[in-house]
């Protein structure tokens, strides 16, 4: 075998000849000459260091050896094909990470207005309850948290806040009234989602302070268990909007300080698109606090 390797242009030139018959036909198919095909054709024999077509005639055969080549050299020209593909779909798809609750009441008015910016591009929220939902796993271009990533190689921009409400459930005593305080949290058991959540003891003061916490891993088994009675919630006005559960009710907290939401991005990676996203989202999230 020779030193040099089997470019795309060589393989894309023999298959051509075998799918065409002839140098000739493969030539007009490629839009090439027909020295240009059997150059490439024999600089790929000249590689591998085998005869792969039998020359003479009126048509072109494969040899044994070619007949062994053949179906490779097809799945490395599908493999180039959708590696190009790849890279010139780059923005068609946006996919955005979520831990939970997405954008909120925000989410659909931001993927209408994405695709009114940019026709052709679709907007996609996918959901990954891990710390960078789902950044770091590769599943989304970008994600939104609610919590300050801290790692060096990960960018983020703020795109707005949020205020905060609780969650409680139906039959609790403080679902009868219209809104609470921190204060009114003192002495009560909060459910806290520890993998994602923006619940901190930090929020409140010693005076205010919830007698206990119960530890939970995502929305779902932290709703689930306001429902049953267990504790109550202190969340995003997102999760408001994006998740309702029969047995549990949100009210708001007056004095609770805001949820910052902020969009991430490997740094040394930042997206073409990214500054167009920030800018509607940022704008969905001023129009709300009009």
């Amino acid at each position: 075998m020779s030193d040099a390797d089997p470019s795309l242009r060589d393989l894309r030139s023999f298959v051509a000849v075998v799918d065409q018959g002839t140098f000739t036909d493969a030539a007009i198919s490629l839009r090439t000459t027909q020295a240009s095909v059997s150059r490439h054709v024999g600089s790929l024999e000249a590689a591998l260091g085998v005869r792969l077509l039998q020359r003479g005639g009126r048509v072109v055969t494969l040899t044994v050896a070619g007949r062994r080549v053949l179906g490779h050299a097809r799945r490395v020209l599908d493999e180039a094909t959708a590696v190009v593909r790849a890279a010139q779909d780059e923005g068609r798809e946006v996919r955005v990470g979520y831990a939970w609750a997405a954008l909120g009441a925000h989410t659909a008015t931001v993927q209408r207005a994405w695709s009114r910016r940019r026709p052709g591009s679709e907007l996609t929220f996918v959901n990954s309850t891990t710390r960078f939902a789902g950044l770091t796993e590769g599943i989304a271009e970008v994600a939104v948290v609610r919590r300050d990533p801290g790692v060096s190689q990960i960018a983020s921009a703020l795109l707005g806040h949020e205020d905060r409400v609780a969650a409680l459930p139906a039959g609790h005593e403080l679902a009868r009234r219209r809104s609470l305080r921190m204060a009114d949290y003192a002495g009560q058991v909060v459910a806290r989602d520890v993998a994602t959540g923006t619940t901190t003891p930090d929020l409140w003061t010693p005076q205010q302070a919830p007698r206990a916490y119960r530890e939970v891993r995502g929305t779902d088994e932290w709703l689930t268990t306001i429902a049953a009675g267990r504790a109550i919630g202190l969340t995003s006005q997102a999760t408001a909007a994006q998740y309702s559960r029969q047995g549990v009710v949100f009210r708001r907290v007056r004095d609770a300080p805001t949820v910052a939401v902020h969009l991430i991005w490997w740094r040394q990676d930042a997206p073409v698109w990214l500054d167009d996203l920030c800018a509607i989202i940022r704008e969905a999230y001023q129009a709300g606090s009009r």
